[in-house]
C-alpha cells in the first residue's frame, strides 16, 4: 500500500473511532481492552496522534514518550480527540516525502512509517471503541488487513521486547486465505523471526480471512482456525500483547 492509501485509511478510521466513542460515552467499558473505559482509549489514542505528529512536524530524531491529558472528559475529551486526529492527518498530508525524523520500525521513509503505523494504530483502537459501543466492528479491506499482519509479525515482533518466545525452536505459520499471503514465524528463546513465505514445516498453522487474522493477532477477536499444535496458538494469545 502507498502512503496516500494509509492516510485515507487513517482519516476514515479516526472519524469512525470518534463517532463510536461519542455514542458509547466516556464511562463505557472497553471489552477488548480489559480495565479500560472509553476515556482511557481516547486519551491514549489522541496522545499517540499528537506524539506522532510532533516527530514529523518538528523533525525530531530521537524518541520520547507521549503525554496524555489528565483533565479532559466527556464531550470535551471527544472534541480533543477529534482535534488530535485532524492535526495528525494534516501534518502527515502536508509533510515533505523526504522528511527526516524518528521512526521505530523499518520503512521506505519516516513519512511512510508514520502514515502506516498510525493507520493501523487507529484501526485497532477504532475496533476497541466499537466494542464499547456494541455491535460488530466496521470492516477493513483484505489488503489493509494483510499489511497490518505484516507490520505486526515482521515489525513489532521482530523487536527485542517481543515476549512470544519458546525454550526450544518452534515454527508457527499464518495464512490469509483470501489474499494468499503466508508468513512463517520461527520461535526460539530470542525474538521471533518471520519471513513472508511458507518455507519448511510448521507445527501449527493459523488460517482464515485476512481481516479475521488481523483482529485475532492483535487480540481483538478469537483466533481463527488452528491446525497442529494449538499450544503455539495459546502462546500467541497469552504473550503477544504490545
Amino acid at each position: 500500500m502507498e502512503t496516500a492509501e494509509f492516510l485515507q485509511a487513517l482519516q476514515t478510521e479516526g472519524r469512525l473511532l470518534a463517532a463510536a466513542a461519542e455514542e458509547a460515552g466516556t464511562d463505557a467499558k472497553v471489552p477488548t481492552c480489559p480495565g479500560w473505559q472509553v476515556r482511557d482509549l481516547l486519551r491514549h489514542t489522541g496522545a499517540v496522534h499528537r506524539w506522532a505528529a510532533a516527530f514529523v512536524a518538528e523533525q525530531l530524531t530521537e524518541g520520547r514518550p507521549p503525554a496524555e491529558p489528565a483533565d479532559l472528559d466527556g464531550a470535551e475529551l471527544v472534541a480533543w480527540y477529534r482535534d488530535s486526529h485532524r492535526h495528525l492527518v494534516g501534518t502527515l498530508a502536508g509533510a515533505s516525502p523526504d522528511v527526516e525524523c524518528f521512526a521505530f520500525l523499518p520503512a521506505p521513509s519516516p513519512l511512510a512509517f508514520w502514515a502506516r503505523r498510525q493507520a493501523h494504530e487507529t484501526a485497532v483502537h477504532r475496533v476497541d471503541a466499537e466494542s464499547a459501543r456494541g455491535g460488530g466492528p466496521t470492516g477493513v479491506t483484505p489488503e489493509f488487513a494483510t499489511d497490518g499482519i505484516d507490520e505486526l509479525l515482521r515489525g513489532f515482533h521482530a523487536r527485542s521486547r517481543s515476549r512470544v518466545r519458546t525454550p526450544e525452536p518452534r515454527v508457527l505459520r499464518v495464512r490469509a486465505e483470501d489474499t494468499g499471503a503466508v508468513w512463517t514465524v520461527r520461535l526460539s528463546p530470542e525474538p521471533p523471526v518471520t519471513t513472508r513465505d511458507a518455507s519448511g514445516a510448521a507445527e501449527c498453522e493459523l488460517s482464515g480471512p485476512a481481516e479475521q487474522l488481523y483482529l485475532a493477532l492483535w487480540n481483538r477477536a478469537p483466533l481463527p482456525n488452528a491446525t497442529g499444535d494449538r499450544a503455539l496458538a495459546t502462546l500467541w494469545r497469552e504473550a503477544s500483547a504490545i
